[in-house]
Formats: structure tokens, sequence, C-alpha cells
């Protein structure tokens, strides 16, 4: 399996079991869901096993860090809760990789949360926050990174992002809004102009 797929498989078991779900009858549905489960289940204590044994030996601690950075491994740890790494600990470095492209346009990212549904919320700090480019960074610069690094993440949730067709506003001096040539009304009548 190349590692671009690794990410693909578990809508890829989604999407089989409800095929199944359309052409077979309800207890083989059941049977089959049990099967993923059961396999699942194996795995992850034989994986457990594995990291304990790891954890045991000589410089045990940097090979498991070593595995963990590993997007296939890293996938397979969090999948059965066994990653060395908090969620937030990992969204945390994620976020310090887009950090200095942030930084570069004067802007930042904070963490608010991580809800109990698995939302990632964030909010765009310095010129970041509610600059017109926001939804392109915060799409394909941040979701990205965490989604890589925390793929239990169900949504991310960025405050301060200009929603998509909007029209930046235009500001002057002070962070005042300007207004568009046609809503200034000229004082001199328009016959002695």
């Amino acid at each position: 399996m190349a590692e671009s797929d690794v990410g693909q498989v578990g809508e890829r078991i989604e999407g089989l079991l409800g095929e199944l779900a359309e052409r077979a009858d309800q207890p083989t549905v059941e049977l089959a869901e049990d099967l993923v489960h059961t396999l699942l289940e194996f795995y992850g204590a034989g994986l457990e096993r594995v990291l304990a044994v790891v954890r045991e030996s000589d410089g045990g601690e940097a090979l498991l860090g070593r595995l963990a950075d590993d997007e296939h491994v890293r996938g397979l740890l969090v999948l059965h809760d066994l990653h060395p790494k908090t969620t937030l600990e990992r969204v945390t470095e994620a976020l310090d990789k887009v950090r200095p492209y942030l930084g570069s346009h004067a802007g930042d990212v904070d963490i608010v949360g991580i809800t109990g549904e698995g939302v990632l919320q964030l909010q765009l700090m310095g010129t970041c926050d509610g600059c017109p480019s926001s939804t392109v960074t915060a799409k394909y610069a941040i979701e990205r990174v965490v989604r890589e690094a925390a793929p239990e993440i169900s949504d991310v949730v960025v405050e301060g992002v200009v929603p998509e067709g909007t029209a930046p506003v235009q500001t002057g001096p002070g962070g005042r809004p300007l207004l568009p040539l046609e809503a200034l009304e000229c004082p001199v009548p328009a016959e002695q102009a």
C-alpha cells in the first residue's frame, strides 16, 4: 500500500461496508462489521505489545518517536489510541510548521480548543485575522498539516477567516474602512463644477 493511500483506508472500509449493506441481508452485514472490528482489535492488541517491547529496549523511546513520525505507523497508532503524543501536542507541533509562513505576513494562529466531538477550534491572529487570503491559508496550509498530524480531528474551524466570495474591506489609517468615491457627495453643485 502506498503511503498516500493510508488516509483513505478508513473511508474505503466504510464504503465497502456500506456497499455490503446495500447488497446483503442484515445478519450478513452485522457479521462483516464484527469481522472488521475483531481484526482491528486483534491488530491493535498486537501493536500495543510491539510498542511495549520497543519501550523496554535500549533506545526504545527514540525508536518509538521515529515510528510515530512515519505517516503509515502514525495513522495506526492514532487508530488504536497508542500514539505517544496527545492530539493537542501533535496539533501544536503541526501549527509550529506553518507559523513561519504566517509570521512572514505578521500573523499567527492560536489553538482555542478541541471539542468532545474532535473539532479543532483555531483563531487567526495579527494580519491573518480578516485577511482576504485567510481562506486559502486556513484550507491549504493550516488544515493540511493538522490533518496529517492528527487524523482523528473531525473538523477544523478557524475564526478570523474571511468567507469565500467576500470582497475585502479597504481600510485607511487607524483601520477605519474607506468609502468608495461614489459614496462621497461633491460639495460643489454640479452646474458650478
